[in-house]
């Protein structure tokens, strides 16, 4: 397997929505971002299907020392040979690319958030800072790139925490705000033991419409002559919104399942995005 073949395995197998969201973007782009949805991937997978914190910790320290080795131009892993391949400038990302995997890192220090301000630590790092540079790799001004691009991302976490509740309360992960719990009067014993209600259904609403607006205000905020170049992350707010609406028709039950789009829609709606 040569290592384009496996950073599309890894980050986006058919069916996937990050399948369809790639084949949105221009043929010549292709490989390098599915290089970084492959990076993004690898580094979640660290964090988050690691049972114990100090393997995940020793995990990342190689992953840190192989960003070093790519931005010194001897990369051994496959997604890290991709980006040797692909990136036009990898001393120039390095830094974003160790902020990303900074990010993730905050998943071994906390799993609970006390406010959104604390959260919206982590969804910047995660979310933010990947999304720039998703951006920057097609944007046709690179400099202002992350100014639209960074917001669009951390609504797209937004949407999926809302998405992957359940998933991540049995994985000892809760990421809506503490404080915003006990305004609803929810539990995280309520998350973990899948307890629907009247209250979960009110928080659930209002972390969508957060989650929702946060997409729409992004989308609207990125530069016309950017929308073509952007066709990945254009698509991936597309499918998101049409993800959110499904969830809330359900009625959020989010915690016993994953809901999802159905293939051909996703191809649909990724296709349709603009």
């Amino acid at each position: 397997m040569n290592f384009d073949e496996y950073c599309q395995q890894k980050a986006a197998p058919p069916g996937s929505s990050t399948y369809y969201a790639l084949r949105q973007a221009p043929a010549a782009s292709q490989p390098l971002l599915t290089a970084l949805f492959a990076l993004r991937r690898e580094f979640e997978e660290t964090v988050k299907e690691t049972s114990d914190p100090a393997i995940g910790r020793t995990k990342l320290a190689w992953w840190q020392n192989e960003l070093a080795a790519l931005a010194s131009g001897s990369p051994s892993h496959p997604v890290s040979k991709a980006l040797a391949a692909y990136l036009p400038d990898v001393q120039a990302e390095y830094p974003e690319l160790q902020a990303l995997l900074a990010g993730f890192e905050m998943d071994l220090d906390q799993a609970r958030y006390l406010d959104y301000p604390n959260l919206r630590r982590y969804v910047q790092g995660v979310g933010g800072t990947f999304a720039s540079l998703v951006a920057r790799a097609t944007a046709k001004d690179s400099a202002q790139a992350s100014n639209w691009s960074a917001p669009l991302g951390e609504a797209l976490q937004l949407a999926q925490f809302v998405a992957e509740t359940g998933n991540d309360a049995r994985h000892g992960r809760i990421y809506i705000p503490i404080d915003e719990m006990q305004r609803f009067n929810v539990t995280a014993a309520d998350l973990i033991n899948r307890k629907y209600s009247d209250a979960f259904t009110e928080l659930m609403r209002f972390e969508t419409k957060r989650a929702r607006d946060a997409l729409q205000a992004a989308l609207a905020a990125m530069p016309a002559n950017e929308r073509r170049s952007q066709r990945t992350l254009v698509a991936q707010a597309a499918l998101a919104l049409a993800l959110l609406d499904e969830i809330e028709r359900d009625g959020y039950h989010v915690l016993h399942q994953r809901i999802a789009l159905t293939p051909i829609r996703k191809l649909w709606i990724a296709w349709r995005a603009k």
